[in-house]
């Protein structure tokens, strides 16, 4: 299942890093979008590897319209359940500027019809 979310990107936290079980080291990073939905309009995404977290950076900045794709991920531990939300991809979302280029460009034009 694809699951998608357009929004505004309005924080990006502090790449937290560390090791695992196996000794291999890890990074991850946290980073929020809202959107213009009344309700539930606040998401809050995680990167993991450090090779993803290097790519989101060099291509996001806060204030950036983006468009996310993301899996959920729910994991148990002593009882409790954590649900994260997994970005795999963070592109920027140049549909909304599409669409007023072309009313406007349908506004100026000056044919009869």
């Amino acid at each position: 299942m694809e699951l998608e979310v357009k929004g505004t990107l309005t924080k990006i936290g502090e790449t937290v890093t560390g090791t695992g079980k196996d000794g291999t080291p890890w990074q991850k990073l946290t980073y929020t979008v809202t959107t213009d939905q009344t309700y539930n309009n606040l998401y809050a995404f995680e990167v993991f590897s450090q090779e993803k977290v290097e790519q989101f950076k060099k291509y996001n900045v806060v204030g950036n319209k983006v468009s996310v794709k993301f899996n959920v991920s729910t994991n148990e531990w002593q009882g409790k359940y954590f649900t994260t939300l997994q970005s795999w991809r963070c592109t920027k979302d140049d549909s909304q500027a599409t669409e007023k280029e072309t009313v406007q460009a349908e506004e100026e034009s000056d044919l009869p019809f």
